[in-house]
């Protein structure tokens, strides 16, 4: 079982990773040596070198975004989204090295390249899960023995059966003492029958048992381990608990139970690198914009330009966010535990308009260089609501697993100031299950277009 699915994803790994040569050379012989062309092609040297530099970063970013993982195949439809954000990424990337080492080529071919890199990146996933779902013949290949005989047993052997790349066939099942027996598409064992019982009928052993009977799996593996057999256990936890794979830490053997984008190489490294150039770059281009409001805050209204407030971001980690000031200058308790609202008498006349157009929040880019926030991401709280909105709404404290943006998923939908709490929650929650690199392109780009102007920003 473990080697087919390993031999299958080494083959895909292998052909995922091997795309760049294949698109470079398809498109440098289409476009230099192809269509008519009569005058030689330029020379290979810079292309040679992109061609190096795309293989490096498509080695990571493929395996950021799982496009050669096998195990996505069959939890999409086209995988195109994932294909097209690993691009994207990638030819990012290229345009990077091309600027810092003073190399030109020709946009054509870096065009087409990209293009021809996603088509057959789609091309060769969608080959994988065809095969996958024919089973290699349509055939099951592998003969398993079930150790258990109740319904999560039941359960457990129509996935196997249904199992991409060859499926399975259940060849008996193993009563547990205790346990219903509710299974009658192969013949049942009893314990007793294990000793002899031929182990050539028999290619796996898979371990069913529910989580109620699961401390019995290492006594089971103990009397089934002299079949000398590949042994597994099917592991559930319930739909709560999202377990993503066992690893060694130290003399310990621990599971992830939950485990979260920021703690992925991809987003530690790519979705910071992204924060410190897009903040870097928002913050030269608007400098002087920052300067004028600075002057016109001062000139409106007593009291400083800069606005400090705590807010909890990351792992429930308290920050001070930056914004403009929009209101008159008050205690600190009134700032932390009272919502703005429509009309409220606390603004400012600059105030106003720097709400409105969400110009107050030009600082936090401050915060993002810093570390202490992102650009996208679900918007921080003040820790007195945080507090509140804990003890009233489920999943709430799930939303600080991720750092937190100037902008993001909920914002974009409209749900901003005074909108409910637990909508908010809900896409916030959305975000982070399916976070990347291309979903935070796609929220800057609904803001960008939007505006940032909003029917609740007051």
């Amino acid at each position: 079982m473990v080697l087919l699915l390993n031999t299958c994803h080494f083959c895909l790994r292998a052909i995922i990773w091997l795309l760049p040569l294949a698109s470079f050379g398809g498109v440098w012989l289409a476009q230099f040596h192809g269509f008519g062309r009569t005058h030689g092609a330029p020379d290979a040297t810079p292309h040679l070198w992109l061609l190096a530099v795309t293989t490096m970063a498509w080695l990571l970013v493929s395996s950021v975004y799982k496009v050669d993982s096998v195990s996505e195949l069959f939890r999409e439809r086209t995988g195109t989204r994932a294909a097209l954000a690993a691009v994207a990424s990638t030819y990012a990337f290229d345009l990077l090295a091309l600027f810092l080492a003073g190399m030109a080529i020709e946009r054509a071919f870096f065009l087409l390249s990209g293009a021809a890199l996603f088509a057959l990146t789609v091309g060769v996933r969608a080959g994988f899960r065809y095969l996958g779902l024919k089973r290699l013949g349509g055939r099951p290949r592998l003969r398993v023995l079930i150790a258990g005989t109740d319904e999560f047993a039941r359960e457990s052997a129509r996935r196997l059966r249904e199992a991409p790349f060859g499926g399975c066939r259940v060849a008996a099942y193993l009563h547990i003492p205790g346990q219903a027996v509710v299974v009658d598409d192969a013949r049942v064992l009893e314990l007793k029958d294990v000793p002899s019982l031929d182990a050539s009928q028999i290619d796996d052993v898979v371990i069913a048992l529910g989580p109620a009977l699961l401390h019995r799996a290492p006594e089971i593996a103990q009397l089934l381990d002299s079949l000398c057999r590949p042994m597994r256990a099917i592991v559930d936890f319930g739909d709560q608990l999202a377990s993503q794979r066992v690893f060694q830490f130290g003399g310990l053997q621990m599971m992830n139970l939950q485990s979260t984008p920021a703690e992925s190489p991809g987003y530690a490294i790519f979705k910071r690198l992204f924060d410190i150039a897009f903040s870097s770059v928002v913050i030269l281009l608007t400098f002087p914009l920052m300067l004028a409001i600075a002057a016109a805050i001062k000139l409106g209204s007593p009291g400083p330009v800069l606005f400090r407030q705590s807010r909890v971001g990351l792992n429930g980690r308290t920050f001070g966010m930056l914004k403009f000031r929009t209101m008159r200058v008050s205690s600190e308790a009134e700032s932390d535990t009272l919502w703005t609202i429509e009309g409220d008498p606390r603004r400012t006349a600059v105030g106003t308009f720097l709400r409105r157009s969400s110009l107050d929040e030009l600082p936090q880019f401050f915060n993002v260089l810093r570390g202490e926030m992102s650009v996208v991401g679900p918007r921080p709280e003040r820790p007195h609501f945080v507090h509140r909105f804990q003890q009233d709404i489920a999943e709430y404290h799930q939303r600080h697993r991720m750092k937190v943006g100037i902008t993001g998923w909920a914002q974009v939908n409209g749900l901003r100031g005074d909108t409910s709490i637990r909508k908010r929650v809900e896409y916030d929650l959305h975000y982070l299950r399916h976070w990347s690199l291309g979903f935070d392109l796609r929220i800057i780009a609904r803001t960008v277009w939007c505006g940032f102007f909003g029917t609740n920003a007051y």
